[in-house]
């Protein structure tokens, strides 16, 4: 109990919450489905925006990876990274997108 109320003090009320009902496996598991549901809904999201611009619709499979890299660019664009290391993601990011971009558009237009 000690340790939720000092938890609750730090303002990390949450994850302690989370720690203290179901352990940290629970917190995991709960950490990771929130990230899928977040890129599920970023993918969506583009995939509507895609919709909007491209003949035809983007296919179900593509919403999941079209979030992960949407939530990943924008974590990208969120935190300040080593200089290094920025370059890589970035390298990772381009070559992503460009992939993403070319698979939407070869099946918008080849049915």
């Amino acid at each position: 109990m000690i340790r939720l109320g000092l938890a609750a003090f730090l303002g990390i009320w949450p994850a302690a919450a989370l720690a203290a009902e179901g352990g940290k496996e629970a917190l995991g598991s709960q950490l990771l489905s929130f990230i899928d549901s977040a890129a599920y809904l970023i993918g969506n999201a583009l995939a509507w925006l895609i919709g909007l611009v491209l003949p035809g619709s983007v296919d179900v499979s593509v919403v999941k990876p079209l979030g992960y890299l949407g939530l990943i660019t924008i974590l990208l664009l969120l935190f300040n990274l080593i200089e290094g290391a920025r370059k890589l993601i970035w390298l990772l990011v381009v070559v992503g997108w460009v992939l993403m971009i070319a698979r939407v558009l070869l099946e918008a237009f080849h049915g």
